[in-house]
């Protein structure tokens, strides 16, 4: 989905299904990443830096691996920290077509100036949560997503509700890209149906708002929700300037069938977690997603 919107509006429907609130909870880091960190300081960039602590030389691959983040962004990260001399980049005695990575004192030094505004983010993410419950929201978390992380993950990283949020919505998302293809929907086009099923008819507009995603991201999931069959415009009988979505008779078969695919792909993701556990996550994912930034 596209970037979200500012509303914290959460549908008690929408909010049951762990897909949505993991890429609401996604999208909340990623607005507070925007928020909180000042010009100069990256995430990824100090996430590296952490992976390369103790003098160790390694992979850019290896690294992507490490702090979850695609080649393309490591590329990106790597050639960043070297151009600041943050870390030396040299040929990778493995695979001489690769670069490896060694962290510079300046490059430690930097780690140990960015920890706290990593700190500020993490307060950023979780205000209104007692310490006890932010406690209790990383320990489910780590659960869920130990058995996904590299065993080489430094610790500050295990132990970011951010981090883990994040890497949990990643492996959950292309799961259930994979569920869904058998139907030709995305995950996005899954969250607008089982939406316009409780809302009803609605203008794209109170559609995104309830959604947390931006106009112009709605427009483009309603034009290829169109394009299928599974949706119409119509205009608003109460305001003609005003197009409100129908979902079609298509729309609820294929919404139908998504919601089982979706059970089983969650189901998947939160295994390590007994029922009572899960259900106490998706209380506290609830909160995170909806509740004031810091």
């Amino acid at each position: 989905m596209g970037r979200a919107t500012d509303g914290r509006e959460l549908l008690p429907e929408l909010g049951a299904m762990p897909g949505h609130l993991f890429w609401r909870a996604q999208a909340r880091v990623s607005a507070a990443l925007d928020e909180v960190l000042p010009v100069g300081v990256d995430i990824h960039a100090y996430a590296a830096l952490l992976a390369l602590s103790g003098g160790l030389t390694r992979s850019q691959q290896s690294l992507a691996t490490t702090i979850s983040v695609s080649r393309t962004t490591m590329v990106k990260v790597a050639s960043d920290l070297s151009a600041q001399g943050l870390v030396k980049r040299i040929r990778n005695p493995d695979d001489r077509r690769s670069y490896a990575l060694t962290r510079t004192p300046e490059g430690a030094a930097a780690a140990r100036r960015w920890r706290r505004h990593a700190e500020d983010l993490e307060d950023s993410v979780t205000a209104g949560f007692s310490l006890d419950e932010r406690e209790e929201l990383r320990a489910l978390l780590w659960r869920v997503a130990q058995a996904d992380l590299a065993a080489d993950t430094p610790e500050p990283l295990r132990d970011s509700i951010g981090f883990l949020v994040s890497r949990i919505h990643g492996r959950m998302h292309r799961h259930f890209v994979t569920a869904l293809e058998p139907i030709g929907i995305m995950p996005a086009h899954f969250g607008a149906l089982a939406a316009l099923c409780v809302l009803g008819p609605v203008s794209q507009s109170v559609l995104a708002r309830h959604m947390g995603v931006s106009d112009p991201h709605m427009v483009q999931v309603a034009d290829e929700l169109e394009a299928r069959g599974l949706v119409e415009r119509r205009r608003s009988p109460a305001d003609r300037r005003t197009q409100e979505l129908h979902l079609l008779p298509d729309g609820d078969a294929a919404l139908d069938r998504a919601r089982g695919l979706a059970e089983q792909a969650s189901t998947e993701i939160l295994r390590p977690l007994t029922g009572k556990q899960t259900r106490r996550l998706l209380v506290l994912m609830q909160r995170l997603v909806t509740s004031p930034a810091g």
